[in-house]
């Protein structure tokens, strides 16, 4: 296995800390629009790790370097404006695909709170027939949410329930940052994106029949009881993969995704909202022109860079709802946890990007033994579940799970 990494930021630096204590691989080259930043990723590991300059706006770029490296593997580890052209890259140059975000929605004209428009991976799973005659893998959405979560709903539906209500994937934490007001955890720029757009939901019958539907942004408020000392966090509907991804391959009537995003991180959204802060479309500013989503980011601090200020834990899970397989009412929240110091100290990263990158090695290990197969543009729900928890297990991070009130 030959793999290119696209993107040497938080998420790869990570991937570049966890994927070289194993062996299953025997090249990954590290790519970024700066050379430096992939240089920086690849010598924190081994011979095996180099750096390469890529433009991940660029289909053709992609190609070229994959064709270059002989990669039969590419992971895109950039944000979510970049899914297309490093997706199409791949597939000209040959090689499977993996990403832990989807391509990019657009909202419905006129009904943007009770209709979907175009939706997350709408774009990438158009083309899933393509990829299937090519005999070519697109595994879509395979970080922690969604990733993992898509992982656990199989789980749910092969190991514990006979019918599903709800899918409810629920991300929660208690990290604060030292000498920070305001520092998110992850990426201002998707952050953005998936908490002001339209969350979707979908209502079906339980047998694979039902539709989506879209909300208005921070809805159906509920609080959360996480595990492991995090405590109760107030969770709202947030634009998310999993609620597109999980119908697909696992029967529920319905399915949902919450994000504990806290009053105060909720009011600083809904004011770059009204402030047009949030708009990816660029603004003259004197000589330049300037997107005001890209100048908030810029005036954050880097999330990568806040793992020795940070201290908490954060959490990942996927509550499930229905009936086990006795037939009785059942409610379990299958969870994986990570505490800051804990990351930080075993590999330098802070704990939200490190439980991203871990899924995405996993996966690529289980494919390059030949445990998961596939063909076609597939998510985490296609797969056998208990092969990939049980190598999470193995690397040294746990998951788990609990019994709530059904």
């Amino acid at each position: 296995m030959r793999i290119l990494l696209i993107g040497a930021g938080g998420v790869g630096a990570a991937f570049c800390s966890i994927a070289v204590r194993r062996d299953f691989f025997a090249a990954v080259v590290v790519a970024d629009y700066s050379l430096a930043s992939a240089e920086r990723a690849a010598a924190a590991a081994d011979e095996r790790f180099t750096a390469a300059q890529v433009d991940a706006s660029s289909a053709e770029s992609v190609a070229a370097l994959a064709r270059e490296h002989r990669a039969t593997h590419v992971l895109n580890a950039v944000d979510p404006r970049f899914v297309m052209p490093v997706f199409e890259g791949a597939r000209a140059a040959g090689a499977d695909y993996l990403d832990m975000a989807m391509s990019l929605s657009r909202p419905h004209p006129d009904a943007p709170y009770e209709q979907t428009g175009v939706k997350l991976g709408d774009e990438q799973l158009a083309q899933a027939d393509a990829w299937e005659a090519d005999g070519r893998l697109a595994l879509v959405g395979i970080g922690v949410e969604p990733g993992l979560s898509d992982v656990f709903a199989r789980y749910a539906a092969d190991h514990l329930f006979s019918e599903i209500d709800e899918l409810g994937t629920r991300d929660g934490a208690n990290l604060a940052v030292e000498g920070h007001d305001f520092a998110p955890s992850f990426s201002i720029w998707t952050t953005i994106e998936e908490c002001l757009n339209p969350p979707v939901i979908w209502e079906g019958d339980g047998s694979g029949k039902g539709e989506w539907r879209t909300t208005a942004p921070f809805s159906e408020p509920e609080v959360f009881d996480f595990p492991e000392g995090i405590g109760p966090v107030e969770c709202v509907n947030v634009e998310h993969e999993e609620v597109l991804l999980m119908p697909r391959w696992v029967d529920c009537k319905r399915a949902t995704f919450k994000y504990g995003l806290g009053n105060e991180f909720i009011e600083v959204l809904k004011t770059l909202h009204k402030l047009g802060l949030d708009r990816t479309d660029k603004v003259r500013v004197g000589d330049v022109e300037v997107s005001p989503r890209d100048v908030v980011a810029a005036c954050l601090p880097n999330p990568a860079e806040l793992g020795p200020l940070m201290t908490g834990k954060t959490c990942a899970g996927l509550w499930v709802t229905g009936r086990g397989k006795d037939g009785a009412p059942r409610s379990t929240y299958l969870y994986h946890v990570v505490d800051n110091e804990w990351s930080m100290r075993e590999y330098g990263h802070q704990c939200v990007v490190w439980q991203t990158a871990i899924n995405p090695v996993v996966a690529l290990e289980l494919l390059a033994t030949g445990v998961w197969r596939g063909a076609g543009v597939l998510g985490p729900e296609a797969f056998d579940a208990v092969p990939f928890l049980d190598l999470l297990t193995a690397y040294g991070s746990p998951w788990g799970i609990q019994e709530l009130d059904a």
